[in-house]
């Protein structure tokens, strides 16, 4: 079982990134400008522009280390897509693929406070992909990267402790703060519908069972 008391990796966040930089960069330079403007399920009133727009934007952030009051916050996200307007859909591919290669080092010297801004950009992602309507929206090569993050994550924010077994990846997963007050939650069901629960995507068709824990306790991003 994965266990998030072994040492930070401050390589991993970096792994992840780049990781799913060759896969998602070669996507979006090969979609049509019209697929940009598509509205995204996961970021109600957000289209795929602008979920790549914050994703670059928050990026730059990190490798310039620009984090000014309220950053990160939904009225900063707004304005650094608001700055990119006027940009071209390749420029803002562009800006994240630089994102995705630079942003890793620093992110590793910053000692895990930063860590879930990868997990984040590689979550915004998948939900690019489900709106294309590509297999496998939220695994691909950098799902045990995620995985690895989001348990340190889940641990670090003291959430509730959960065993999951998941359908498509050999070991078991374990996730949040075990205190020896609770009893742990147990899920059984994919990778694909665990990131989507921890991460407040819609669960449409997702088959899985899910006891001790409500859906909404775990979502990390909330």
């Amino acid at each position: 079982m994965t266990d998030v008391r072994e040492p930070r990796d401050p390589e991993l966040p970096g792994l992840l990134l780049t990781t799913e930089r060759d896969a998602l960069v070669p996507l979006l330079r090969a979609r049509s400008e019209a697929d940009f403007a598509l509205p995204t399920a996961a970021c109600p009133g957000w289209t795929v522009r602008d979920v790549l727009a914050h994703c670059s934007a928050a990026l730059i952030r990190v490798v310039e280390s620009r984090f000014e009051e309220g950053v990160f916050s939904p009225e900063s996200n707004d304005r650094d897509i608001a700055e990119r307007a006027g940009w071209t859909n390749a420029r803002i591919v562009d800006e994240l693929e630089r994102g995705m290669t630079e942003a890793g080092p620093v992110i590793a010297k910053a000692g895990g406070v930063l860590d879930r801004v990868a997990l984040g950009e590689w979550v915004h992602a998948g939900d690019v992909r489900e709106t294309f309507g590509v297999p496998g929206a939220y695994t691909g090569a950098g799902l045990p990267y995620a995985l690895a993050l989001l348990a340190r994550a889940t641990h670090e924010k003291g959430q509730l402790p959960l065993h999951a077994d998941l359908d498509d990846v050999d070991e078991p997963l374990r996730l949040g703060a075990e205190d020896g007050t609770r009893t742990p939650a147990r899920f059984i069901g994919d990778a694909a519908t665990l990131v989507r629960l921890y991460s407040g995507r819609p669960l449409a068709g997702a088959r899985y069972e899910l006891a001790g824990a409500r859906e909404e306790e775990l979502n990390i991003f909330g």
